[in-house]
C-alpha cells in the first residue's frame, strides 16, 4: 500500500469512528465566533445522514450564526451522551449553503416545528461542516480515549497526513 493509499485509508476509518460515536446523538453544540461576543454556542438538530466527514445543520437565513459564520467560517461542534460517558468535540470550517434538493435529502422529522413551510422554507439555510480534526472521549472503552484526534483532509485546511491515536489508562 502506497502513502496516498494509507491516508484515504487512515481517514475512512476516522470517519467510521466518528460515525459509530455520533450514532443517534441528535443534538449538538455549535460554536461560532462573534466579533462583538467572542464565542458563542447553541443546541442545533444535526440532520440525518450517514457521516461521512461533513455534518449537516438546519438555520434561518436571518440569524446571527450565519453572519458569523461569513466573518470565521472556523467552527466547533460538540456532542455528548452523559449516560454513556461519551463526548466529541469537532472542529472544521463551515459553509451555508441554499439547496433544495439537499434540504429534501437531509430533513429530519421535528424540524418542521422551526421551518413550516419544510425543505422549501425560503428562509431555509444549511449549514455544512467540513470536518479539520475531531476528539473523543469514551469512558466505556477499555482505555479512556482523552486525546485521541480525527484528522482529515481538507481543501480549506492544511492537509494531515495520519490519525494519531494517543490513550491513557482511566
Amino acid at each position: 500500500m502506497n502513502q496516498q493509499e494509507q491516508k484515504q485509508q487512515d481517514r475512512q476509518q476516522s470517519i467510521r469512528t466518528l460515525r459509530e460515536l455520533i450514532g443517534d446523538i441528535q443534538t449538538c453544540m455549535l460554536t461560532t465566533h462573534s466579533a462583538e461576543a467572542g464565542l458563542r454556542s447553541r443546541p442545533m438538530i444535526t440532520a440525518r445522514h450517514e457521516f461521512d466527514g461533513e455534518l449537516w445543520l438546519f438555520t434561518h437565513a436571518d440569524d446571527p450564526k450565519v453572519d458569523e459564520i461569513h466573518q470565521n467560517p472556523v467552527v466547533n461542534v460538540v456532542f455528548a451522551e452523559p449516560k454513556e460517558d461519551r463526548y466529541i468535540s469537532i472542529s472544521g470550517q463551515a459553509q451555508l449553503v441554499r439547496d433544495q434538493q439537499k434540504a429534501e435529502l437531509l430533513w429530519t422529522e421535528g424540524l418542521d416545528e422551526w421551518f413550516p413551510a419544510g425543505p422549501s422554507d425560503p428562509s431555509l439555510v444549511l449549514i455544512s461542516v467540513h470536518v479539520n480534526e475531531a476528539e473523543y472521549w469514551d469512558a466505556n472503552v477499555k482505555h479512556f480515549s482523552d486525546a485521541v484526534k480525527a484528522l482529515f483532509f481538507s481543501s480549506t485546511a492544511p492537509r494531515h497526513d495520519k490519525l494519531e491515536w494517543s490513550q491513557t489508562e482511566s
